[in-house]
């Protein structure tokens, strides 16, 4: 009889201390302790040959200053920001310059933002447009 009361108090024991442990876990999930999105840093990046030396994530949308890599005068014709909308006023910059570009959409203060970025341009008295594309995340200021 003493054996199975030992066995019982054992199992007790090792089950209380079983179910605190779920109870904390629950606990920092539910506040986002777990959450990836709190660890994944700001960055604005660009595909060669533009780049992305600022950005600006706000409630009243994203601003972005693309520089110009290409070796040539650039003509910009649209820039589009995923989950928030596009640019479309031609902006020229010449080789090694920038240029800032304000994509309008509305944002919650605070939110984490993510989105995919296009620009389409094309050299100065050329032709054909190219595309460089990359990635904006960061938190609505």
């Amino acid at each position: 009889m003493k054996k199975g009361q030992a066995a019982m108090e054992f199992l007790m024991t090792y089950g209380w201390a079983i179910l605190a442990a779920i109870i904390v876990i629950g606990v920092l999930a539910y506040f986002g302790v777990f959450s990836p999105s709190r660890y994944v840093p700001s960055a604005c990046m660009l595909n060669a040959p533009l780049g992305c030396d600022e950005y600006t994530i706000t409630t009243t949308g994203v601003t972005l200053v693309i520089r110009n890599g290409l070796g040539d005068d650039i003509t910009i014709n649209n820039v589009e920001v995923e989950n928030c909308g596009s640019y479309t006023t031609p902006t020229d910059i010449s080789d090694g310059s920038t240029a800032t570009i304000p994509v309008s959409c509305t944002l919650n203060s605070g939110d984490r933002f993510k989105g995919d970025v296009t620009v389409t341009f094309m050299k100065s008295g050329g032709v054909l447009n190219q595309t460089s594309t990359g990635s904006i995340r960061g938190t609505v200021v």
